[in-house]
C-alpha cells in the first residue's frame, strides 16, 4: 500500500471516499473510490470543498498533489447518477473545480489511469499534470447532449487554448496518453509504476521554490489567462440544453448502454 494512504484523513469522517494528508510541505489529496472510476457524487464534492479550505489556510503546504487510488481511473467525473436525479448540479462541480484553480499555491494532477467527463476539467483546474502510459480522455458532454458549463469552458481555454478545447468539447474526441502529451494536455507521461515517484520528485522541487514567487506568478498568469464570455448568453445555451429531449435521451442511453437518438430539440 502507498505510504500516502497509510496516514490518510477523512475530514470529519464525512467519507473515506476522499482523502488527505501532508508531509512536509506537499498535501495529497487522494480520490479513493475506484469500484465507482472515482465518480464525484455529493458528498465527495462536499470533501473536497472543505479539505481545499483547510489547505488554502494551512501555510506550512506549498504544493498540493491530486491523484486517484486504482489502476483504472482517475476520474469519471460528476456521478451520473446523481446528476440525473439531481442530488448534484453543474454548480456544485464547478464550485468545486473553481476552488482548486484558485488555490493559491501550485497544484500537480498525478492520473493513476483513464481520465473522464468532469475530471478532465479537475485536472485542467491543477496547473500541472502528468499521465502514465496507456491512458486515455474523453469529455462525452457532446455525445449526451449536456452543453459544458461557461465556467468549465472558460476553465479548458485558458488552460488549454480555443483550437484543443474545441476538439475535446465540440469533437468529442478520444485522445491516447500519446496525443495528450503531443498536445500539451500532459506536461508529463511516466510508466505507472513510476508515477508516484515522479509526481513526489516534482512537488519537492516545486515545494522547494521561493513561496512567495511562486503564489504570485502563479497569480499573476491565472489573471493574464482570463477570457471574458458573456454570462447570460452563455447560461441562456445551457439552460436549453438542460431542458432538452436530447439530453433526457442521452443519459437514458448512457444507462441502457446503448446509442442515442438525438432530435436537435
Amino acid at each position: 500500500m502507498p505510504d500516502y494512504l497509510r496516514r490518510p484523513t477523512a475530514i470529519d469522517r464525512m467519507t473515506d471516499t476522499i482523502l488527505y494528508n501532508s508531509v512536509g510541505h506537499v498535501g495529497r489529496l487522494v480520490l479513493n473510490n475506484p469500484q465507482r472510476h472515482n465518480a464525484l457524487g455529493r458528498e465527495q464534492l462536499e470533501a473536497i470543498k472543505a479539505y481545499l479550505c483547510q489547505i488554502e489556510l494551512d501555510r506550512g503546504v506549498r504544493v498540493l498533489i491530486v491523484t486517484g487510488f486504482g489502476d483504472r481511473t482517475f476520474c469519471s467525473g460528476a456521478s451520473l447518477t446523481e446528476l440525473s436525479d439531481g442530488q448534484i448540479g453543474d454548480d456544485a462541480f464547478q464550485q468545486v473545480t473553481g476552488q482548486l484553480a484558485n488555490l493559491s499555491i501550485p497544484t500537480i494532477c498525478a492520473m493513476n489511469g483513464d481520465v473522464f467527463g468532469g475530471g478532465v476539467e479537475l485536472a485542467v483546474s491543477c496547473d500541472f499534470r502528468i499521465g502514465i502510459e496507456g491512458c486515455r480522455m474523453r469529455v462525452p458532454a457532446a455525445a449526451i447532449g449536456l452543453c459544458y458549463p461557461l465556467a468549465g469552458i472558460q476553465r479548458f481555454i485558458e488552460c488549454l487554448g480555443v483550437s484543443l478545447t474545441k476538439r475535446i468539447l465540440v469533437a468529442s474526441e478520444e485522445f491516447t496518453a500519446v496525443k495528450l502529451l503531443e498536445t500539451g494536455f500532459l506536461d508529463h507521461l511516466v510508466a505507472r509504476q513510476k508515477l508516484d515517484n515522479f509526481a513526489n520528485e516534482f512537488a519537492q522541487h516545486i515545494a522547494g521554490l521561493a513561496p512567495l514567487a511562486v503564489r504570485s506568478m502563479k497569480s499573476i498568469l491565472r489573471q493574464a489567462a482570463s477570457v471574458s464570455v458573456d454570462p447570460e448568453a452563455a447560461q441562456r445555451l445551457s439552460a436549453l440544453c438542460l431542458d432538452s429531449r436530447d439530453l433526457r435521451e442521452g443519459f437514458a442511453a448512457k444507462l441502457e448502454k446503448r446509442k442515442p437518438q438525438f432530435e436537435g430539440r
